[in-house]
Order: structure tokens, then sequence, then C-alpha cells
């Protein structure tokens, strides 16, 4: 499905509706379209969202998928533009070549990517690092947003 986003944020299966809505509102502030992928961990109605106080959310250019499969077959994306990110990469997040178009794909709060996500793309897994042995994960929207800013300084400064 062909775009005039800068870049897609995709969150596989998100448990937490406040990251997405973080998320969403870093799409807006970036021009980036919020791919969501099914099953979520909350409703996403209208009166749910207001509730949340997102009263931005109509602003997000949004696509959902019932699934893994009908996100491929809706979008067609290439391998080369698809990044996974994971906190058990080694491979580090910067500078990845990202291109306009890509699709920066992270999984849920709780479980993170599917385990067939790793056997299909296991050159496509990215990290953030991380020093402490004191902190087992970062929450997933600022690991969105950081990623996303360099996706964004990648693409605009090539």
């Amino acid at each position: 499905m062909p775009n005039s986003a800068i870049f897609n944020i995709v969150l596989y299966a998100p448990d937490i509706p406040g990251n997405t809505g973080s998320v969403g509102r870093t799409c807006i502030a970036l021009g980036a379209r919020l791919v969501l992928i099914k099953p979520y961990g909350f409703e996403l109605s209208e009166k749910a969202v207001r509730r949340a106080g997102l009263d931005y959310w109509k602003h997000v250019d949004l696509v959902e998928y019932e699934s893994y499969e009908d996100f491929l077959a809706g979008e067609k994306p290439a391998i080369e533009d698809l990044y996974f990110y994971t906190k058990t990469s080694e491979r580090l997040f910067f500078s990845q070549g990202y291109k306009k178009g890509c699709y920066l794909i992270f999984g849920s709060e709780t479980k993170g990517l599917p385990q067939h996500i790793f056997d299909t793309y296991p050159e496509r897994l990215y990290g953030l690092p991380m020093y402490s042995e004191h902190v087992r994960s970062l929450n997933l929207s600022n690991v969105a947003t950081t990623v996303a800013y360099e996706a964004l300084r990648n693409i605009s400064f090539k």
C-alpha cells in the first residue's frame, strides 16, 4: 500500500494503550504512519481513545491489520525495508541505512516479537544498547521514539 509517510512505525500486538498513544503522538510529530497489527491488549474504539485523553488520535495516520500475514499482503514491503527491534540483538540500530517508506517494527511490551520473526529475519533484528544488568528492558514508546528520530536523521541527511 503506497503512502507518503516518511516511514512507518509498526506495533505488533501492543499491550499497553498509553505506549500506543505515545507512539501515535510521535508519528504525528514526524509525519510517520502508525501501523498496528492485532491482537491488541486493549480496546481501540473512539470512546476508549477519548477516555485515555488522546485528543490528538484523530490526526494519526493509522492502518490496522488483523495479522502479520495481512500486514505483508497489504503493505508488500521489501525485506530490506523491514527493521525489527528486540532487546536480544547485538546489532545496534544506529545508521542502518533507513530510507523513506521503511518499516520500524516493535513487538508487544510483555512478549516482544514472536519467534517466527527471529526465525525468518535474523539479519533484520536490531537493538538499543543497555549497559546495566539492573534494567531488563526499556519502555516501548521510548525505544520507538529513539529509533524514529535516528531513522529521521538518517533519511533527512543522506
